[in-house]
């Protein structure tokens, strides 16, 4: 049974009123009206005593001082703990797990509050240290990760990151967080299908592995974007399907290319024993030279290719970047090769893989310098000239990696997707497996090597990333010299 709407809206104003007077003046109240009958019946009793004026007057402000000292000794000690207890889920509010109530003694009533209230301090306490702890170790894990991490909110805003995306992006993490997916070249992470391949343009155009999972911090959901290079990795897949290929394909033409070499040799003895016209001679010796001298440049062919299915793996010594470097400029002659010097380096390698991975690298810079120059000699008759170095040979370290830099003045890259492709090559004597094998080498060492243009002035830049683990200093010579190499 309801009650009438007249009983709850007294009710309602009742409860109002008793909220708007502060529970230290009701306790005050209940304590005046508590006392308040005895005090009058006590004082009527005493006033009516046959004592004197003074005595009466002694007594009822003595009985007075007494009620009220009572009376404020009772406030203390009710209003004192709830204010205490106030205090401490105040701070349990503000994550200060600091306070502990007083007087938390059982088979008390109050007692019971303060030992209940300090056991959920505990107990949040707990908490927050486990979550603490566990925030921490996933953090730790996150920065030990040597993949890309991202955590992006429902505006595609970047709030997490870790320093292997930090490295990726090339910017730190106050720079970056807050930004969009689509302002750091991210957008394409979080609009394509999930575990699939992606290739980023900022990243050298390296193809990345996207893995994306749900989150929520706070309540608010969140995706986490997290990149693998699998450049490398398929890279070595082609390179493992070309060495397969070569290999079937050199058995194939080598099983052919002798008995035609042999045949070709054999007729051409026997021209001598058959009477021919002096034309009809001529036209079969010079048929059979030239059947003769394919076979034998198709041959050489195969045995370059070779070069690139069969190296073998690097065999580490210890050996100066800074001889390294001067005596290969020394090598190339056509075009000067200046040598700015890094600082020196110690390098655990293969000197003669890294020897003939600059070879050719600076054979290729000489032949680009040289083509440019041949034909600017053929559009106005300029000549290269001999005062401004032409090729640049320079190299510095980082916490982390040997970086190699050499630059050339030629015309630049024009398809920059082929340049390691086997069997490309744009030129007319080339065999396209000179940038091949050395990116194979500097692969095998741990490193990496990229070609780019060199933006504002003509030319090429070819990078070479040899990692920090790769270096030994003096004070670990003796170590890496035997722990390090590999026979």
């Amino acid at each position: 049974m309801g009650s009438s709407p007249g009983v709850s809206y007294s009710i309602q104003r009742d409860n109002q009123k008793r909220r708007q007077i502060p529970f230290e003046r009701r306790v005050a109240g209940y304590a005046i009206l508590l006392v308040a009958p005895g005090l009058i019946v006590n004082g009527v009793f005493v006033w009516l005593q046959p004592w004197s004026l003074q005595s009466r007057l002694t007594f009822l402000v003595a009985e007075s001082l007494a009620c009220l000292f009572i009376g404020v000794a009772l406030h203390e000690h009710i209003i004192r703990p709830l204010q205490t207890l106030a205090n401490v889920v105040g701070a349990l509010r503000d994550e200060d797990y600091s306070f502990r109530a007083r007087l938390a003694i059982p088979n008390d009533a109050l007692g019971e509050l303060s030992l209940e209230v300090n056991a959920l301090a505990d107990l949040l306490a707990h908490h927050r240290t486990g979550a603490i702890e566990a925030t921490a170790l996933v953090q730790r894990v996150v920065e030990e990760v040597e993949l890309p991490i991202f955590a992006f909110d429902p505006a595609d805003k970047l709030r997490l990151v870790n320093s292997a995306a930090e490295k990726l992006l090339g910017q730190s993490s106050t720079q970056i967080l807050g930004k969009t997916a689509s302002e750091l070249g991210l957008g394409s992470s979080l609009s394509c299908e999930n575990e699939t391949l992606l290739q980023l343009r900022f990243a050298n155009n390296a193809r990345w592995f996207v893995r994306r999972s749900s989150f929520r911090q706070q309540g608010v959901p969140h995706t986490l974007v997290v990149l693998s290079d699998v450049s490398r990795a398929l890279r070595e897949e082609e390179r493992r399907a070309w060495q397969r290929l070569i290999r079937v394909m050199g058995h194939e033409l080598n099983n052919s290319l002798a008995p035609i070499k042999s045949i070709a040799g054999s007729l051409n003895a026997r021209l001598s024993g058959v009477e021919l016209e002096p034309e009809q001679r001529q036209d079969f010796e010079r048929g059979l030279g030239i059947i003769e001298s394919r076979a034998a440049s198709l041959n050489r062919f195969l045995q370059a290719y070779r070069h690139l299915a069969q190296m073998p793996p690097p065999v580490l010594q210890k050996c100066s970047i800074v001889g390294l470097a001067k005596r290969v400029a020394a090598l190339e002659t056509r075009i000067p090769v200046t040598v700015i010097q890094g600082p020196e380096a110690v390098l655990m390698a293969d000197a003669d893989q890294l020897e003939q991975m600059l070879i050719n690298l600076l054979r290729n810079a000489a032949e680009a310098v040289l083509e440019l120059s041949d034909a600017a000699k053929q559009s106005n008759g300029s000549k290269i000239s001999s005062e401004e170095p032409q090729i640049v040979l320079t190299w510095k370290t980082t916490d982390r990696d040997l970086i190699l830099d050499i630059e050339d003045s030629g015309p630049g890259l024009m398809n920059t997707s082929n340049v390691f492709v086997p069997f490309y090559t744009t030129k007319p004597s080339g065999s396209g497996i000179g940038l091949v094998l050395s990116r194979q080498i500097a692969e095998a060492h741990g490193g990496s090597l990229e070609l780019s243009n060199r933006g504002e002035q003509h030319g090429c830049r070819v990078t070479v990333i040899l990692p920090q683990t790769a270096l030994c200093d003096t004070a670990q010579d003796g170590r890496l010299g035997r722990k390090g190499v590999r026979k």
